[in-house]
């Protein structure tokens, strides 16, 4: 028999009381975007100089979530670690619910079934892994409007056919769900993003449940699931390909709502955010669409397109990145070319000269010769 439990220790404050709560799952091993998780769970890995998390989190926080839930399995301590001043910071009561075996994506909710029927306010609940502009505001005045248990959040994509689709009505009234439909039924899929009243609880037991295949298609036979369709950008960054795909809806969605945040120089080109810890040389063109970490070195001559360099990497002269995430610590040398989703985990060590096309390189590494092919290097 498996065991659960949720943790008493709670990060944050207990001054709010009231408000919402949302829960959120972050309990999976982040395999789709290693090596950068083999050094920190997904949800604290740094998407545009932040935490995934801390962008829920904040967003949440604006529309009076008081309480947050985190469905936790792997490295729950280390989260619970560095999410504390976080949570204090934005007033927020952390709850971290751990369990010893993966509970799908409806399980987590029947765990943490107590703190979440507290209440009769709707809860949220969302994938750890998308990053959009979070229209809470908008869903609660949107599910309070139609009255029924649930309400998920669409987006439009341009394949359909490599997505489950939902297929729902003008009020928005949902009819079924399609998986990889081959000829056109619709081009909206589900978002990770969901609001429902607590009485969704009654549905679902402790066990590995599947919210998605398992618990919405009840619910929208008996007319108790509505869609609601997301304007602007969305994202499951995920992965690499993803995360940097993202990072560029991300940077153009600031530069439309709070473009001062952005770097503007001499060195700079497009959209580009740069931590004020960062040094960037002379004669370098970074951007656009680049997010330069806290404590990163950038020396002279450096040309860096659509790329994250996370915190206190260093990029040395004259070299040339494209596509790359550069991690933790890592070290580039001169005259390095690399492209095509090139992935360095943490504290890797690239030696001067070399070229690495679409290589996944897991921490701790020293790569001394060229990688011309799209390959893991262990």
């Amino acid at each position: 028999m498996a065991c659960y439990r949720i943790n008493p220790t709670m990060c944050g404050t207990d001054a709010k009381l009231g408000g919402m709560k949302a829960l959120i799952l972050v309990g999976g091993y982040g395999t789709r975007l290693r090596p950068l998780t083999l050094s920190r769970p997904k949800p604290l890995v740094e998407f545009a100089n932040k935490p995934m998390l801390l962008h829920q989190m904040e967003a949440l926080v604006e529309v009076g979530v008081h309480e947050v839930v985190l469905a936790v399995s792997y490295r729950a301590e280390q989260m619970e670690q560095e999410l504390k001043e976080e949570a204090s910071k934005l007033g927020v009561k952390l709850v971290f619910s751990h369990e010893t075996e993966p509970l799908g994506t409806a399980g987590p909710l029947a765990l943490a079934k107590d703190i979440l029927s507290e209440t009769d306010e709707p809860f949220f609940v969302l994938n750890s892994d998308i990053i959009c502009e979070f229209p809470f505001k908008d869903l609660v005045t949107f599910h309070r409007n139609h009255g029924k248990e649930g309400t998920i959040v669409v987006t439009k994509v341009e394949e359909p056919s490599k997505y489950g689709v939902v297929v729902y009505g003008e009020q928005g009234k949902i009819q079924s769900f399609i998986e990889k439909p081959q000829e056109f039924v619709s081009n909206k899929i589900n978002a990770g993003m969901y609001i429902f009243n607590p009485t969704v609880l009654k549905r679902i037991k402790l066990q590995p449940t599947s919210i998605e295949k398992e618990v919405f298609p009840h619910m929208a036979s008996e007319g108790q699931l509505y869609a609601m369709e997301l304007q602007g950008f969305w994202m499951d960054v995920g992965q690499p390909k993803d995360f940097l795909r993202g990072m560029c809806m991300y940077l153009t969605a600031v530069r439309q709502k709070n473009a001062s945040v952005l770097h503007n120089g001499p060195t700079t080109v497009g959209n580009v955010l740069v931590h004020p810890s960062a040094k960037i040389g002379h004669g370098c063109r970074i951007g656009p669409n680049v997010t330069v970490g806290p404590g990163v070195i950038i020396e002279d001559g450096v040309c860096i397109k659509r790329s994250t360099i996370l915190r206190d990497a260093v990029i040395k002269s004259h070299s040339w990145l494209d596509g790359c995430i550069v991690g933790w610590r890592s070290v580039v040398g001169q005259w390095v070319r690399m492209e095509n989703t090139t992935v360095l985990g943490e504290d890797v060590i690239v030696k001067d000269e070399v070229y690495i096309n679409g290589g996944q390189v897991l921490p701790h590494k020293s790569i001394a010769s060229s990688v011309p092919e799209p390959q893991i290097i262990m």
